[in-house]
Formats: C-alpha cells, structure tokens, sequence
C-alpha cells in the first residue's frame, strides 16, 4: 500500500519504534475520509491499529491546529466522563514529519452523517436515544472540573468572545479568496450584541453529531469525541449554538455550498430538533438560551470562516483525501444563513442597523 500524503514514512516509522509500544512492527498508514482540517490517519502495525493526527499539508495559520494542545486535552479527558480516545505519544519536534503531530487510540464508531447507515437507527427510539447522548454528552463536557483536570490555564476565560470575533475577523482577512462583504457586516453585528455575561467551561469549539462516535451496538451511547483542535476555555454556550446549526430540515435540497455539505445536518424523524437540542441541553445544564440566536450567528459565521480556509488550501493545492473536487465558495450560503437568523432575531442589536 503506498503512503498517503502527509507521513515521512522513515522518520515516522523511526519515531514509532522509539515511542509508540508496540511500534517497532510493519506500518502501513491509511488517511481516514472526512477531515478538511487537521488530517487523521489509521496506522495498522501488525494485529494492533493505532490513529495519528497532525495540521494541514500546507496554509497553516499562527496559532492554529496546535498538537500539543489537542494532545493535552485529550490527556486531561481520558478518564473523564466524556469518552475521549486516549492519547499514547507525542512527537513535537517538527523536523520529524514537517510539523508535530501525535499518536492516540484508533476508537472507530459509527458517525452520522446525512445518510444514516443502512440498519442502523431504524427505531425511531433509537433515533431519540442518540440525540440524547450528543446532549448529555456536551453537558458532561461543560460540567468538567477544569482544575481537577489540570486545564484550568487551558484559555483566558475573561474576554472569550470578545477574543472569538477579533480571531475569527483576522482569519477571514488571512483566508479569504475574493470580497464577502456580508462576513463583515455579520461581524459588526456580533460585536453590537456581545452578552453581558457568560459562563466558563471547557469548549470544543466543533461539537456535532460528525464529530462523535456511536456505539455500533448501543445507539445511546457515545464512545469517542474527535477533533479537538478548537477546545479552550470560554462560554459553553458557543459550543451549543455551533452544534444547533447542524440541521437541514427534511426535504431541503442539498444545494452547494449548504450546511448539508459543509457539514452534515441531521434531518431524519425523531433525530432532535434544533429547539429539541436546545431544550434538552437547558434542562440538564440550568442555562439560559434567552441569547441563543447570537450563538447561532456566531458559529455560522466562525463556520463561513473556517470553509473559506479549506478552500484556500484546495486552491493552494493543500488538500489530501476525497471529496475536494466539489469544493465551492460555502461561506456565500453560510453567512446568507446567518444574517437570516440576525434578521429575524429578538435581540435589535443582531438586526440589520
């Protein structure tokens, strides 16, 4: 089997003789589909598979897809309420593999996509039950002890979205492929509407159901979050918003550049709702959603943000896996989604001024 793009198979093998139990055996490396950030691949050394995670092949922007951190969360979590493959090595010397990256346990799942698998989820309870699971598993998330677990400088806490839109602003100038004015316009509105006050808790920054893994034989329960590269300390609710955009309603074309296609939605009977989603995360956790619609407003536009970074790097010729040849503009569509929830929202301040 040939290497796939992004492992210096030598210096790789080196490493996983020296730092990876079981390492010293024959390595072949398989980039798992799916991922248009950070890459993920399965390494199968002899009867064992392990999963290797680094950046980009190329565009990477200062202070993104950091290894240490995502290595050091995963660390934190993993004997923690909230089901995390446990991390096994890290290699931060950059000379190795053109940038650091790091070795954890291959815990494969089954991820929802728009297409449920066939045989899978065919009870509608089923269906409930796994939606209850991504909530629970989000609230356990946000209830982490973030001293206990030894995060407690993992983020600046104070200023949180302050620090979201000034983040998100420089990496549309540093992405952008041509004019958008409508990003713009959507941030001014965002900082209008900042909330007053905000809890802190760990984030993921990326939570939906693309993101988890099911239980093959127990659909309520998950047994692995992914994609850890955007955790940190801020307002939980910035984690809920994101995750309440995943949903296309059923019968929605899957135009592109849609949230069906940047990322899949969930619109299948008894799979929860948007307010359904909301509702139980409510109960559970005690917050308050009165501000929910700038949550939304800021994980479409972050989302806008991050697609346009993916198609720089297509365009670039960055990319590695399939599913590239569609690639189109998403942020058009995204931040039209978004100004329509600004526009119809409660808060004048998400208005159009």
């Amino acid at each position: 089997m040939d290497t796939p793009p992004g492992i210096r198979l030598a210096n790789v093998t080196r490493f996983f003789r020296d730092s990876v139990p079981g390492g010293n055996a024959p390595l072949s490396f398989e980039l798992i589909s799916g991922g248009r950030s950070n890459l993920t691949y399965r390494v199968d050394m002899g009867g064992r598979s392990v999963a290797l995670r680094r950046p980009p092949l190329g565009h990477v922007l200062p202070t993104a897809h950091d290894m240490r951190r995502e290595y050091r969360v995963l660390a934190a979590l993993a004997d923690s309420e909230v089901p995390v493959p446990h991390p096994i090595a890290l290699c931060e010397a950059a000379s190795v593999n053109d940038y650091p990256f790091y070795v954890m346990e291959y815990r494969p799942g089954i991820v929802l996509q728009n297409d449920l698998p066939a045989g899978y989820l065919d009870d509608l309870t089923d269906r409930a039950r796994a939606s209850r699971a991504l909530v629970e598993t989000l609230v356990a998330l946000h209830r982490v002890d973030v001293g206990t677990a030894g995060l407690a400088d993992f983020g600046r806490p104070d200023g949180y979205l302050e620090r979201q839109l000034r983040r998100w602003r420089t990496q549309w100038e540093a992405n952008r492929t041509a004019p958008l004015p409508e990003i713009d316009a959507l941030l001014e509105r965002l900082s209008r509407a900042l909330p007053a006050h905000s809890d802190t808790t760990l984030v993921h920054g990326d939570f939906r159901f693309g993101n988890l893994a099911l239980d093959p034989r127990d659909p309520g329960r998950v047994i692995a979050v992914y994609d850890w590269e955007m955790a940190t300390l801020g307002d939980p609710l910035a984690d809920l918003g994101y995750t309440l955009i995943y949903w296309t309603e059923p019968g929605d074309a899957r135009s592109r550049g849609s949230i069906a296609e940047v990322g899949p939605g969930t619109p299948h009977p008894a799979l929860y709702s948007p307010v359904e989603r909301g509702g139980a995360y409510a109960a559970a956790s005690g917050r308050d959603l009165a501000q929910i619609d700038f949550y939304q407003v800021l994980a479409l536009t972050k989302l806008a943000v991050i697609s346009e970074g993916i198609l720089k790097r297509f365009q670039l010729g960055h990319t590695a896996g399939a599913g590239f040849e569609k690639m189109n503009r998403s942020a058009e569509p995204l931040a039209a989604r978004a100004l329509a929830i600004a526009d119809a929202s409660g808060d004048r301040r998400l208005r159009s001024a």
